[in-house]
């Protein structure tokens, strides 16, 4: 039996009556001095949850089997006759690469014919491989025009993995035949990106995907020394950004090729001995907290030209026009109980992974269990929460939950919630999954320890310093939800006031320390919600003080932004979009997002091929 695609392991094991809606609560009514046989549980058999109006806990009827779905990879066709690479092939590499029949050689390298995408037809391609352990995983075919593709279905791994695993340093570069060159210099030590880096977003956010770092990141952290010799171009600097806050600044060494673009073009034009010199001249990544004007000179001049950009926006439009948010910033939400506050991050961080691809790590030991969390998600994805078997096995759910296992992450301790160990979990989640957005969810529930005798304000301080410091340090996001610490309704109404910083407590602190500070309310009277921009720093990410109004999807839970003025016009109805925000993809195995989203750009497939610029040579 399932509830929600969550099969049961043990049923009601608190032996409530079955199909009763209330009963007494297995944690709390046991301990009452009074009235212990009070039914103060409400039941829902549905989603197999109890929640108790005495003590406020929430509690699962049922326990579930642990279902995680291992993706399982095709590997390639053995190579059964010897590799050949035709004469032709051999003196075009030595004239125009300078890479040696021999280096080809060593590194597996071979020739054939293939079909390929771009042509679609036969052509005559180079194969790379790509192993690890000594075994074959995939090959890389690269064809005329710069064609490519991997081997369908096949796991993507860095290239020339096996030849840095028991090294002390190693040298990333972005392309196979970069990874040539400096074999042909005598540096063996070296590894390719699979698929190369891309340019920036128009609005500066990453279109870069490491997903294939994710399984291989441990064979990086015993490296004392990790040489970055991408690109010297644009979306080479963007990936080397991004490699820096995987690695981290500490261990990375950055390598100059002068005039040229790369290692490989660094080969041709100043020689073998040269390249591996490049090496031994690297620069530790600069330090820390010192910059002078060279380090954002483009910046600046840049900001003179051009103004400074938004930040990440969410796709709901009424708080897009208001609010946007940078890496390196935090924002705290408030609002009273029940206006939506956890419901709305869940929205914005979706939000992100839509339009950027962008993970989200959520420490919220108020939004459990897990599988309640995750259905409320998967339903803004889905575009309705799933009731029988047919909607469980649809393909747009499968790839709903396929997204949600892709982009969302749960942080969870069963001995409480200290905020250095959560930020220290965080930051593991940066290195080894690329996280760039968390949630820690309430406040008041995720102590810092190290503070607890303090008083109020300083207490507030040392928190969101210790925030503030991990989302400079990470360059990521974190939103953090306050409860007010008191609340009135609006005379007349059952509708609670808008709260600011100072209804939170240490909320002194809070409006002085923040980037930005957010308000939500509900109105019950009216049907809707409104958030208020109680603070933003910076006036290009949006305007503090404005108040945006939206209507809440009862069959999704997504929220449609609505625009009219409360004193005077009617709540208008919204045009409900129920549909699925996402399509699945079985080329590659990964989820695409619809158009219709607006995402800024679609997901690049690792594995398709795609055509750069005109060459008739296939290498």
């Amino acid at each position: 039996m399932e509830i929600n695609g969550f099969e049961i392991d043990e049923y009601n094991v608190h032996g409530i009556k079955q199909g009763a809606t209330a009963s007494t609560c297995p944690l709390c009514s046991e301990d009452r001095t009074k009235n212990k046989s009070q039914k103060c549980m409400s039941v829902n058999w549905e989603l197999g949850i109890g929640h108790c109006n005495h003590c406020g806990n929430k509690v699962q009827l049922h326990t579930f089997k642990k279902k995680r779905e291992v993706k399982t990879y095709l590997r390639p066709e053995p190579r059964i006759e010897e590799a050949f690479i035709p004469e032709v092939v051999a003196k075009h590499s030595e004239t125009e690469r300078g890479i040696s029949k021999a280096t080809l050689d060593v590194m597996g390298i071979r020739v054939s014919k293939q079909w390929m995408p771009k042509a679609q037809k036969e052509v005559v391609v180079m194969e790379f491989p790509y192993k690890f352990d000594g075994q074959l995983v995939n090959v890389k075919y690269r064809g005329p025009n710069k064609d490519f593709k991997f081997e369908k279905g096949c796991e993507l791994i860095m290239y020339n993995l096996d030849a840095i695993l028991h090294e002390e340093s190693c040298v990333i570069v972005e392309g196979e035949w970069d990874a040539l060159a400096y074999v042909e210099a005598g540096v063996k030590n070296v590894t390719s990106v699979p698929n190369g880096f891309t340019l920036p977003r128009p609005d500066g956010s990453s279109s870069i995907n490491l997903q294939y770092l994710d399984n291989y990141y441990h064979f990086f952290e015993n490296k004392e020394r990790i040489y970055l010799a991408v690109d010297n171009d644009e979306p080479g600097n963007h990936g080397k950004q991004e490699l820096v806050r995987r690695f981290g600044m500490e261990k990375c060494w950055l390598v100059d090729f002068k005039d040229c673009k790369d290692a490989n073009d660094y080969l041709v034009k100043y020689g073998k001995e040269a390249l591996a010199q490049t090496i031994q001249d690297a620069t530790q990544y600069p330090l820390e907290n010192i910059q002078t004007l060279d380090d954002f000179e483009n910046d600046l001049e840049n900001f003179y030209i051009n103004g400074s950009p938004k930040g990440y926006t969410t796709g709901m439009e009424a708080l897009d026009n208001i609010y946007s948010i940078e890496p390196g910033q935090y924002t705290i939400i408030t609002g009273p109980p029940g206006s939506g506050k956890s419901e709305f991050v869940d929205s914005i961080c979706l939000g992100y992974a839509l339009r950027y691809g962008m993970k989200t790590a959520f420490a919220s030991p108020e939004n459990k269990p897990n599988y309640l969390h995750a259905d409320k998600i998967i339903r803004k994805v889905l575009g309705y929460r799933p009731k029988n078997e047919q909607h469980i096995k649809s393909s747009s759910f499968k790839a709903s939950k396929d997204f949600y296992r892709e982009n969302f992450l749960h942080v969870e301790f069963e001995d409480g919630y200290d905020l250095h160990k959560i930020l220290g979990k965080f930051e593991e989640l940066v290195k080894r999954k690329g996280v760039r957005v968390f949630v820690i969810d309430p406040y008041n529930k995720t102590r810092l320890k190290a503070s607890a005798n303090k008083q109020v304000n300083d207490y507030t301080s040392d928190y969101l310093n210790e925030i503030d410091m991990f989302v400079k340090r990470t360059k990521s996001i974190v939103y953090l939800v306050a409860h007010p610490v008191k609340m009135k309704k609006i005379e007349g109404t059952n509708t609670y006031q808008m709260p600011d910083a100072y209804d939170i407590k240490g909320g002194g602190e809070m409006f002085d320390m923040a980037y930005h500070i957010l308000g939500v309310v509900r109105d019950m009277d009216m049907d809707y919600v409104k958030l208020k921009t109680l603070k933003v720093k910076f006036q290009h990410l949006g305007k503090g003080g404005e108040e945006v109004y939206f209507k809440w999807n009862f069959n999704n839970g997504r929220y449609e932004s609505i625009y009219f003025d409360p004193k005077v016009d009617a709540v208008p109805i919204p045009n409900w979009n129920n549909d699925c925000f996402v399509v699945g993809n079985t080329l590659d195995g990964e989820v695409k997002v619809k158009d219709s989203y607006s995402r800024i750009e679609s997901f690049e497939s690792n594995q398709l091929a795609m055509a750069i610029e005109n060459n008739d040579a296939p290498f």
